[in-house]
Parts: structure tokens; C-alpha cells; sequence
């Protein structure tokens, strides 16, 4: 029978990016659910999935967020073991830099998102030991914890291609790369192999009733699905579908941008962990170029104080030469029906911010190599950013999504979360909140508005 003909099924999970493909796969292989439909118009992992940073930690500034993505991690090496590697997992670790000495409020935000895990925080104030430098071993031989940098010394060894003014470096050790990409193959295969479906069709409209009928787009022509249960894991899309099931969600999509190079110049040593500059910079500009990007609006924030947030890392195998590069500045909300809005400027922009991180990048300046790639996927979000997995108010419907720039490190995790409130069984302490019932908890959002963005 083809994908694209049968009419009923127990589970539909609207979206094929990594978390509808977690949502199936767990679903079928962990609640043993008979019948599941993955219904995207798209290739699977396509769209922003296809954009993922691949990277992934356990470092959160709240235990909640610090439960839900150590679970996550857990359940990818879970998958690295039993795909035989597939995942290409490193763990090189996260390295949080600043200029700033001694930033308590940084390391007590450590002690406030661990406070509930077992993970050690190691403070280095001289050259010690116990502090062991990144590499790229598997990712069973890596230290788990955190390690605190503040010896000038130990960080100029360890990480010789950052700015000779950082003076703390937090090394947050459960932490490194995946291919988001086999992972979600990997799911895709088993949920298949299960007896799962794929179909390729657009959902144009949900009939609510004693059972779902999805109204199904695709190349033979329109037809009904009939669904016991559906799941919204729509990604950018997630407030369409939502609208379809009743429900207005309170999510918005922004569009975020990266680079991706041969680091012709060896700027970026091949060991260095993904690197994160915490802090608040503007950016260097002749005098006539500043003067012409202050007259234009569009411009005008090129030359005004810009948030932190600059990232980079080695990309690809340990012995090859591409990087890639990573400022999540934009704050402005993108419909994402329409074409995606790559800023031309965000190649130069990035690698103005990052030289001040690492000053051998800013050989590429207004140089890039030949076939470099400038690309951008949404962030779709909550207003605190973290994201909704659980029931919707019809029932029988569910939403597992807004996993704002982590959805490749969090989409095991949100994938077993939503089948186990879909199909029944316990679960974590961390369910509640990660659900819509967070929003009636007022002591817990007045916590998350204190904190600001609650996920970073």
C-alpha cells in the first residue's frame, strides 16, 4: 500500500524535522504505538532542521532546562551506541569567554542551573592539574562537570587563538557536536522499519471531531487522514497548525544566520571546543563607513552597542579545514511563509565580531574564500525560550516544539517527553514545566522574566 493512500492511523505528527521524526520514532520503539504518520510537504530534515549548528550542551542557567537537555544528551549517546556511531559525536565541550575577572554572577548562575544534577564545578585560579585541555576523544573518555578558568596562563595555553584580553573561560564539559542530520536519519529508519509512514503532503486544514481529519495536500491530490491523536511539531509553522486545533500559540519565528568556510589561514585550531563570546561589543569601522551606516536605518545598529552571543567552532572532520561562525542577533520576528531574509552584510558583520574573539579571523575580512556558504534557519520561540511539549486543549492533541535554536541537542528529549503524554506513562520532573501549564504557574514565570531569556 503506498504512503500516500491508507486512511487511518492511531498517531499523526505534522512536521518530519528532527523533533516530529523524535516524536515518531519514540512513539513507536518506546510506547510501542502500532500506527504513526510523519506528514511534512518537505524532505525530512529540511528546512531549519537542515541549518542546525549540530552542536549541543548540558549548560542552562535553570535546573529545569539543565534536567530536560542532560536527559536529551543521554538518550543521543543511547542512539551513537546503538547506531554504531552514526552521530559522529564529539565532546570538546562548550568554552564561555569574557573579558570580565572573576564574574561571580556567571559562576553563580553554574551553581543555580546544576543545583539538581551531579555535576562538579571546578574553580582553576592558578595552573593546575585537575584541568584537563580539550581534544577530540570519544565522547565516553570526556570529563563531565564544569572547569572555571581564571588563570591567564592555563587560558593562553589551552586556547591560544582567542583575544589576549579574555580573562575567564567556563569550560562547560558535557557538551560538543552531533550529525543532526544521521541522527534524524537514524530515527527516520527505525520508525519506518516499525511500520511507521511517511507522507509527503501539505496539511491544509484539521477537522476536530471524535477522531482528527486531517485535510492532506500532495502531488495525486487532496484526501483525508483519519487520526486518533495528532502531534503539531509544525517547527516554524507551529502556529498554523496550533490555529487548526483551536489553539493560539504563543510562539514567534526569527530568522538567525550563519557562515561556514575553509579556514585557509588556520585561524581556528582543529581541538578548540564551540567558543562563545559572552561579551557586549560595537564593531570596528573606518571613520566614512561608519558615517554611512549610522545615515541608514537598516544599518544604523552595525554601528550601536550589539549583544554577545558570537560563536564559532571547527566544522567537519578533525584533520579538515572548515569553520563555521554564529551570531544570533537579529531579535525581530519573521514570517516565515516568506522568503527567507539573508542579510548580506551578516558575512561581514560576523566576522568583524568574531576577530575581536579570535584576531586571525580578521584576515577574512571583506576576503572570504571561494565557496563559502551564508546560510539561516528560524528560531522559533516563547517569550521566556523554552519550549512547549504536552497536551493542547483539544483532546487528544499535542504541540512538541519552539526549541529556539536547540532543537538537534533537545529533539530526543521533546521526542520522548511528547510520546510519553501521548501514550501514556510517568513523567519527568521537568514535564509541567515545560508545557502550556508553565504559563499558570505565576511564581515560576516571574523567575524566567527576572532571568530574561530564560533558556540562554
Amino acid at each position: 500500500m503506498s504512503e500516500n493512500s491508507f486512511q487511518s492511523v492511531d498517531v499523526a505528527v505534522i512536521g518530519a524535522g528532527s523533533v516530529g521524526i523524535a516524536v515518531a520514532y519514540y512513539l513507536m520503539a518506546e510506547k510501542g504505538v502500532g500506527s504513526v504518520a510523519l506528514i511534512d510537504p518537505l524532505d525530512p530534515m529540511s528546512l531549519t532542521s537542515a541549518q542546525s549548528g549540530e552542536n549541543y550542551r548540558n549548560w542552562w542557567p535553570h535546573p529545569v532546562m539543565t534536567a530536560f537537555t542532560d536527559h536529551s544528551i543521554s538518550l543521543m549517546e543511547e542512539i551513537d551506541r546503538q547506531s554504531g556511531g552514526r552521530l559522529n559525536m564529539t565532546r570538546g565541550g562548550y568554552a564561555l569567554v569574557t573579558r570580565r575577572r572573576n564574574p561571580q554572577d556567571l559562576i553563580d548562575s553554574l551553581y543555580q542551573g546544576y543545583a539538581q544534577s551531579r555535576s562538579p564545578i571546578r574553580i582553576h585560579d592558578h595552573v593546575s592539574s585537575q584541568y584537563h585541555p580539550p581534544r577530540r576523544k570519544p565522547w565516553e573518555d570526556a570529563p563531565g562537570g564544569v572547569d572555571v578558568l581564571l588563570d591567564a596562563e592555563t587560558i593562553r595555553k589551552t586556547f591560544p587563538s582567542c583575544a589576549q584580553d579574555i580573562a575567564t573561560v567556563i569550560h562547560i564539559r558535557r557538551a560538543g557536536s552531533i550529525s543532526a542530520q544521521q541522527m534524524g536519519q537514524f530515527m527516520l529508519e527505525q520508525m519506518r522499519a516499525r511500520g511507521g509512514h511517511l507522507i509527503r503532503a501539505k496539511v491544509q486544514g484539521v477537522n476536530v471531531g471524535a477522531r482528527y481529519g486531517l485535510e492532506l495536500e500532495h502531488a495525486q491530490g487532496r484526501r483525508t487522514l483519519m487520526a486518533d491523536r495528532v502531534v503539531n511539531a509544525a517547527g516554524p509553522f507551529l502556529r498554523d497548525v496550533g490555529q487548526m486545533l483551536g489553539c493560539d500559540l504563543p510562539v514567534k519565528s526569527v530568522f538567525q544566520q550563519k557562515i561556514a568556510f575553509e579556514d585557509r589561514e588556520a585561524a581556528i585550531p582543529r581541538d578548540l571546543p564551540f567558543t562563545i563570546d559572552l561579551d557586549d561589543q560595537v564593531l570596528y569601522w573606518e571613520d566614512e563607513d561608519r558615517a554611512l551606516l549610522a545615515e541608514d536605518p537598516a544599518t544604523r545598529h552595525l554601528t550601536e552597542p550589539m549583544h554577545g552571543g558570537i560563536h564559532c567552532r571547527p566544522d567537519g572532520a578533525p584533520d579538515g579545514k572548515w569553520i563555521k561562525l554564529g551570531w544570533a542577533y537579529n531579535q525581530t520576528a519573521t514570517d516565515p511563509h516568506r522568503d527567507d531574509p539573508i542579510d548580506p552584510q551578516f558575512p561581514d558583520t560576523v566576522l568583524r565580531g568574531a576577530s575581536r574573539l579570535h584576531p586571525g579571523l580578521a584576515a577574512y575580512i571583506g576576503r572570504l574564500p571561494r565557496g563559502a556558504r551564508h546560510y539561516g534557519g528560524y528560531y522559533t520561540m516563547t517569550e521566556e525560550n523554552w519550549p512547549l511539549i504536552g497536551p493542547l486543549d483539544a483532546k487528544g492533541a499535542f504541540v512538541a516544539g519552539a526549541l529556539s535554536g536547540y532543537g538537534s541537542m533537545g529533539a530526543c528529549a521533546a521526542g520522548a517527553l511528547c510520546a510519553r503524554w501521548v501514550a501514556g506513562g510517568p513523567l519527568p520532573d521537568f514535564a509541567l514545566p515545560l508545557s502550556l501549564n508553565r504559563h499558570a504557574d505565576a511564581a515560576l514565570m516571574a523567575e524566567l522574566a527576572r532571568m530574561g531569556k530564560g533558556s540562554l
